[in-house]
């Protein structure tokens, strides 16, 4: 019964990750596919060649710091959103409706409509900047370091923060409501209830929500290719590996960068699985 699914993985997941891994070892670009085929010459150059890299370490720097800020910043703004929403009022199933449109238009067109905003000729937040905020100058969000960064970062917390919105609020939906009543019969403040009452049973969703928002930043493309192109100190490692496939036209070199890439992410997620685990079994 469960070969069907057996061979969708193998085929869509196993297969591809096994070919990637021997790409990474041939001496293959698309110029030399024409004449000796998908397969090059085995060797270790391509590997040797990113760990050495200087701006392998660069953008892995940058992946870091993005994948880190976008992360907590999205959770933290999700368990937000989701506690403001705790208490029923009129239209709130409406505005939670409403709240989930960062996480489900295309990113395409969001990506678009923030570029528009942030553009520095007729961008209508450097138009409110210059004539209401005091600005001297009109800024450039997307072209000008760090603050391009800075700029993706706030970008991937406000179109992913729905995602962790929808886990608190479903993990809040769940909890018992008596023993924080009882609680505050008792003469507990409402940050004192939240602190040794809500707080706790939320541990495990930020931690599984830390970790599912940790890789999927990791391997984000799309965000910051379609707003900076990687420019302005915001090349992160996926992009990096793109420029090289596309730009260089080396298959091989850009295989190598992806499984380097997967093993700093294995290492990190197996020392952070590891680690919550002894917490878990020590709680």
């Amino acid at each position: 019964m469960i070969a069907p699914t057996a061979l969708i993985v193998v085929v869509i997941i196993v297969v591809p990750i096994i070919w990637n891994v021997v790409l990474a070892f041939q001496d293959t670009s698309l110029k030399t596919i024409a004449e000796h085929g998908v397969t090059g010459s085995p060797t270790l150059d391509n590997v040797l060649a990113v760990v050495t890299a200087p701006s392998f370490w660069s953008s892995l720097w940058t992946t870091i710091i993005y994948s880190v800020g976008a992360t907590a910043g999205s959770v933290a703004l999700g368990l937000a959103a989701a506690l403001a929403f705790r208490r029923p009022f009129r239209g709130r199933g409406l505005v939670r409706t409403f709240m989930l449109l960062p996480y489900v238009a295309p990113v395409v067109a969001v990506a678009f409509v923030w570029k528009v905003l942030l553009n520095p000729q007729y961008g209508l937040l450097n138009a409110w900047g210059t004539s209401f905020l005091g600005w001297n100058a009109p800024i450039d969000f997307l072209g000008q370091r760090p603050l391009a960064l800075m700029t993706v970062i706030f970008f991937d917390i406000w179109r992913y923060f729905p995602f962790a919105f929808m886990f608190f609020t479903a993990r809040i939906l769940a909890m018992p409501n008596e023993i924080e009543e009882a609680a505050r019969v008792d003469g507990a403040t409402p940050s004192q209830a939240f602190r040794h009452i809500v707080f706790p049973q939320l541990v495990t969703t930020i931690a599984l929500l830390c970790l599912l928002r940790l890789i999927m930043t990791f391997n984000k493309f799309d965000d910051v290719y379609l707003l900076t192109g990687g420019t302005a100190g915001t090349e992160i490692a996926p992009v990096r590996v793109y420029d090289q496939l596309t730009g260089n036209l080396d298959i091989g070199g850009a295989a190598a960068n992806a499984l380097v890439l997967a093993v700093i992410l294995a290492v990190f997620l197996t020392v952070y699985m590891r680690f919550f685990g002894r917490k878990g079994q020590d709680a």
